[in-house]
This record gives C-alpha cells, structure tokens and sequence, in this order.
C-alpha cells in the first residue's frame, strides 16, 4: 500500500531554514518524479518542486533560489527550504508527479510550515 510520510516542517522566522523529508511506503517511488506540494491557508494546492529520477530538478517561480529538492535510490525525498519568507506557510506534502505528471490520488497528512517573526 502506498503511503507518504512528511516530516521537518515548524516555526521559522524570515529569512530562516527548514529542511522537509519523505518517505516513500510501497510500489511507487521507483521509476517516478516526485515532487514537493503546499496548500495555504484558503488556497489550491501547488507543486513547489519537482526531482526525476534522472536527477533533473525544476522549480516553482516563487522559490527558484531558495529551495532545493534532492532525493536518494530508495524511498526518500528532500526539500531544503532557505530564505524562508512568510508567503512560504503552508501544509507541505509529498506525492509523485510533476514535469507533465499528475500526482497520485493518496495523500499523506503533510508536515506545516509557518514562516513568522
């Protein structure tokens, strides 16, 4: 059964740093791009960043510069988060997709982030 779980996120003051990871539960995260996504308060969810399996990364606008993804061979994704800006806040998930790809219908509960001074 598929599963993601997302941790790292907390209270970070402007220009601060966050790191997020994921781990990835069952047949899914080989062969995949998986990607970073955030919901805001009152807003759609959307992709933030995307890593292939080839290692090639792209980014959202809104954080090309301050944010790094990075996954390893087996089941774990990263988002390295700097310069942290208060537009940042938001609930922070996982799934596969990006680069033309849908993410998956199951979600994990996501980590939040609050960026406040």
């Amino acid at each position: 059964q598929v599963q993601f779980v997302e941790s790292g996120g907390g209270l970070a003051q402007p220009g601060g740093s966050l790191r997020l990871s994921c781990t990835v539960f069952g047949n899914i995260f080989n062969g995949a791009h998986m990607s970073w996504y955030r919901q805001a308060p009152g807003k759609q969810r959307e992709l933030v960043a995307t890593v292939a399996t080839s290692g090639n990364t792209q980014y959202a606008n809104s954080v090309k510069g301050r944010f790094t993804i990075s996954r390893d061979a087996k089941y774990t994704v990263w988002l390295d988060m700097n310069n942290l800006k208060i537009g940042d806040t938001a609930v922070f998930y996982c799934n596969v997709g990006g680069m033309g790809y849908t993410p998956s219908t199951i979600w994990g509960r996501g980590t939040q982030v609050t960026v406040s001074s």
